[in-house]
């Protein structure tokens, strides 16, 4: 089962208590305070594993808490901290924390091996040994321990992938991913046939690849939540290149053009509600289009009109047939050129901040 949102509540581990000692000896009838530090309580941190790929296994566990410090004891023996709770997330997960005005971002976990700790123990008190002065060598009062963190966490689930699949239900996204790359999911011809995102890597001659995700079928509304849709459309944030799979056949009933121009809106209208400032621009992505089912297809007008259409906003259309991979060749080679173009682009643009920053000489540099 494919889980892409869940909410999580963490809960830290509290410090020990310092403790109120005086050593207590033969030879040293006034040893002084020697009580110990209470034990810092335990942290809770995700960390990002390419060996997880779903969130289910915080569907039915959604409650997690860290161990407490021990208290401090004499002869100043400070006490176990408690134990770091570890908890593993797939590459893409982004953390929001649930506030009063809404969810902020709290950490997005694109890298694996990447940690972040979501709630931070709470230290342990002091022993009494720290109270000691000049004109109060026999202090009698120890720290309390400090208070573990707790958060109301929301863990969205964003892929990673260069490439996204996108159009109507059943127009062959899953055909065309099983024939392109080594994924396997499941295909039949019903709508909504896919339920879930399915991810494969693109291996071309020259040691060229892609990672290219099929984003189950949009509809009109999707924008809004309509059939998931806002969900499916969350996953093709972080893609550079978007193609367009329009079904020319007649098998639908639907009109090619409509359909390529609905899916163009929900793309423009979309915004991720997650966070009101985060916006998506899904419109601006480089975009293919690709005729699929031409092996099927019984009004060549439907392809004609299809190209002229699109040759009129300026977009590349290439006709395919997932089935029997006619025209699949020529429609990889422009995905991977437009999928270079964009990565040059991301990368002339990053460094172009990047030299904006280093010119302003009058911001104060902290140090890290």
């Amino acid at each position: 089962m494919f889980v892409d949102e869940v909410d999580i509540h963490v809960t830290s581990g509290d410090g020990g208590r310092g403790c109120l000692s005086f050593h207590r000896e033969k030879s040293a009838p006034r040893g002084g305070p020697d009580g110990g530090d209470g034990g810092a309580g335990g942290s809770i941190v995700l960390v990002a594993t390419p060996h997880v790929n779903t969130l289910i296994a915080f569907r039915f566990s959604r409650i997690y808490k860290a161990t407490k410090g021990s208290h401090g004891e004499g002869s100043n023996r400070t006490g176990k901290s408690g134990k770091n709770l570890t908890l593993a997330v797939p590459v893409g997960t982004v953390v929001y924390e649930e506030v009063d005005d809404g969810r902020v971002q709290f950490a997005d976990l694109r890298e694996a091996g990447q940690r972040v700790v979501v709630a931070r123990g709470g230290d342990g008190g002091k022993g009494n040994q720290h109270f000691a002065t000049p004109t109060n060598q026999a202090p009698r009062r120890a720290g309390k321990g400090y208070p573990g963190e707790t958060r109301l966490l929301h863990l969205r689930l964003k892929l990673l992938a260069d490439v996204g699949l996108v159009g109507f239900p059943n127009v062959g996204k899953s055909t065309l991913i099983a024939r392109i790359s080594a994924a396997r999911p499941k295909i039949a011809n019903y709508a909504f046939t896919t339920l879930s995102p399915n991810l494969g890597v693109v291996s071309m001659s020259g040691d060229r690849s892609f990672v290219v995700a099929d984003v189950p079928g949009l509809i009109e509304g999707a924008h809004e939540g309509h059939g998931l849709g806002d969900r499916f459309l969350g996953h093709l944030e972080r893609t550079r290149v978007l193609v367009h799979l329009v079904d020319v056949s007649s098998s639908t009933g639907r009109d090619p053009i409509e359909d390529f121009t609905v899916i163009r809106r929900e793309l423009d209208l979309f915004r991720d509600r997650a966070v009101e400032t985060e916006v998506a621009p899904l419109a601006t992505k480089h975009q293919i289009v690709a005729a699929n089912k031409i092996d099927a297809i019984d009004d060549p007008t439907r392809l004609e009109r299809l190209r002229k259409h699109t040759a009129e906003l300026g977009l590349t259309c290439f006709d395919v047939s997932a089935v029997t991979g006619e025209g699949v060749g020529p429609l990889l080679e422009a995905v991977w050129a437009a999928y270079q173009s964009a990565k040059s682009i991301e990368a002339e643009a990053n460094g172009n901040a990047e030299g904006d920053a280093d010119a302003d000489d009058d911001r104060p540099v902290w140090p890290v």
